[in-house]
């Protein structure tokens, strides 16, 4: 096999693949070509493509290009796909790029909440009185609690104090218990909760016409809110409001320390 350019042409022409395919297909083979070249350190010769070619080209487009996810993972579908063609033809006594592994794609992140946003909507739920979802929400938002810990909540796991407060979650995930401490924030919108807690038998903390809150009540109540203020949000997303705040606080620890 002496024409490489040729090689490909043969290729492409026996597949039915759109300008755009044959396009990137070009540019992805051209890429690990010149990788395989500058790496080795000799001219690029098909036969003496290995396994760890591949492989080593995926983490160099990765690590060292940086590059998206989906542009590694197309660069090595195309290699795969030209050795395998060759492989067939009998060009190839097997294809090296088989067993090389597509990267995985990590899942996406939910985003936390802006502060703006943050402070519309606990101003929409001041606005209205709903002093159960100010705590639920101010619990979540600052204290980083999940909607098992809030709706697991019993009146003796709560130690609240002027200038002090925690909360004792004993049925979180794992079932791992763990003492949270609470900022003002939090222990304000608790306490004004507590004030006007409804009687009940139920030492449970968050309580309604129907006994105590469940999961989907704790959804419900943040779905209430995504419609009032036309900001979407989950108690996912407010853990992670809770978490990006926690680090900003951090950092700009650390910027006044410095």
């Amino acid at each position: 096999m002496t024409n490489l350019p040729s090689v490909v042409d043969e290729y492409l022409a026996a597949n039915d693949f759109s300008h755009h395919t044959i396009k990137a297909i070009k540019s992805d083979l051209a890429k690990f070509i010149r990788w395989f070249e500058s790496a080795n350190d000799e001219r690029f010769d098909l036969h003496r493509v290995t396994v760890r070619d591949v492989a080593d080209f995926r983490e160099h487009l990765a690590r060292v290009r940086r590059q998206q996810v989906s542009t590694v993972n197309r660069a090595l579908v195309s290699i795969r796909r030209f050795l395998a063609y060759l492989a067939r033809s009998g060009d190839l006594s097997s294809n090296p790029a088989e067993s090389v592994k597509e990267l995985r794609r990590m899942p996406t992140v939910p985003q936390g909440l802006q502060p703006a946003q943050v402070r519309k909507i606990m101003r929409e739920i001041e606005l209205r009185g709903d002093r159960r979802g100010a705590a639920i929400l101010g619990l979540m938002l600052y204290g980083g609690l999940r909607v098992s810990d809030v709706v697991g909540l019993e009146l003796d796991d709560l130690e609240i104090a002027p200038r002090s407060g925690r909360v004792i979650c004993r049925h979180g995930k794992g079932n791992k218990q763990r003492i949270v401490p609470l900022p003002i924030e939090a222990r304000r919108t608790l306490t004004d909760y507590l004030d006007s807690r409804p009687p009940s038998d139920s030492q449970v903390v968050f309580v309604g016409e129907r006994g105590p809150l469940t999961d989907d009540g704790v959804r419900a109540i943040c779905s209430k809110y995504s419609a009032i203020t036309g900001t979407k949000f989950t108690p996912h997303v407010l853990r992670h409001t809770f978490a990006h705040r926690f680090l900003e606080i951090g950092r700009a620890s650390g910027r006044e320390r410095g």
